[in-house]
């Protein structure tokens, strides 16, 4: 009866060897680094995975940073505006008390500085910065926006423009950040200033102090409704905020799963690895150390 030797059994154990020694070397890798990839030719599809979530975490990340820097920005506009309308409060309880047929000259004209005070007040407030930038200037952020004129009607000068600034919160959302001075205090039917310096004109002549005064109330009332923009853009803010942080929990959670390592499962195809391994040694030993000719049969 004849013999049959596979002359590949060698490669075949070799090969073996090989893919074992391979994926022991991987199993000890993934054990010391944590991570089921260390090179890009472990899991290329799970390694563009990767780069995609660490990319959209990055943008979130950025949107998160802005978001942070508009919140403490409109924090501060919100702050000015309303101090502002507590000047206004005090300038209509002046009118108030200025439109008394009871008082002197001298009396409305120590009322007309008072009021003139409040203007200059709200001046500064007008020019509130945040990081250097101005707040009330549209999109002019490094100009002041307003300036004491004396030879103006309304007291003061613009600088700044009527431009709204806005700035990308998530992917595809953008939102004004922003309202310019020109909207806020100098606006047309309602402009703080002039109001202010008609009353304190009507202080010093004894005009009719009751219209002006009516004027600086509705210039309140304006002012009032405008800083409702700045809370409800807080609130989406903090809306977006909380919707980002979110999904940043979820990217993380995904990446850590794309990538960490279970370490039972590592363990376990480690230890299956060097069963494998030994079975294929202790085959190659048995291997007999003939060749065909010890099979021929002596004459």
């Amino acid at each position: 009866m004849g013999i049959r030797v596979n002359p590949d059994m060698y490669n075949i154990i070799l090969n073996g060897l090989a893919g074992e020694t391979k994926r022991q070397n991987q199993a000890m890798q993934q054990l010391a680094s944590g991570q089921r990839m260390n090179s890009l030719s472990d899991d290329p599809a799970a390694v563009a995975s990767l780069v995609g979530l660490r990319t959209e975490s990055s943008s979130n990340a950025q949107y998160l940073k802005n978001i942070s820097s508009l919140t403490s920005s409109l924090q501060v506009a919100d702050s000015a505006l309303s101090s502002v309308v507590t000047s206004l409060t005090s300038a209509v309880s002046l009118g108030v008390e200025g439109a008394n047929g009871t008082l002197s000259s001298a009396n409305r004209q120590a009322i007309a500085q008072q009021v003139q005070g409040i203007q200059q007040q709200i001046v500064g407030l007008a020019n509130t910065t945040y990081n250097g930038n101005y707040l009330f200037s549209g999109t002019a952020t490094t100009t002041q926006p307003y300036a004491l004129d004396a030879a103006s009607p309304s007291g003061v000068t613009y600088s700044g423009n009527s431009n709204i600034n806005s700035v990308e919160i998530s992917p595809g959302q953008a939102m004004p950040i922003n309202l310019p001075g020109s909207q806020l205090f100098s606006n047309a039917g309602n402009d703080g200033f002039q109001s202010l310096q008609d009353l304190y004109n009507a202080l010093n002549t004894n005009g009719d102090v009751a219209t002006a005064t009516t004027k600086v109330r509705s210039a309140l009332n304006y002012i009032t409704a405008q800083r409702t923009f700045y809370g409800n853009s807080l609130t989406r803010l903090d809306n977006a905020q909380t919707f980002l942080n979110q999904e940043q929990l979820q990217l993380t959670q995904a990446e850590s799963n794309t990538l960490d390592a279970d370490m039972a499962t590592t363990i376990t195809n480690l230890t299956q690895s060097e069963t494998t391994r030994d079975a294929l040694l202790n085959a190659a030993g048995k291997i007999p150390h003939s060749n065909l000719f010890d099979y021929l049969p002596t004459g």
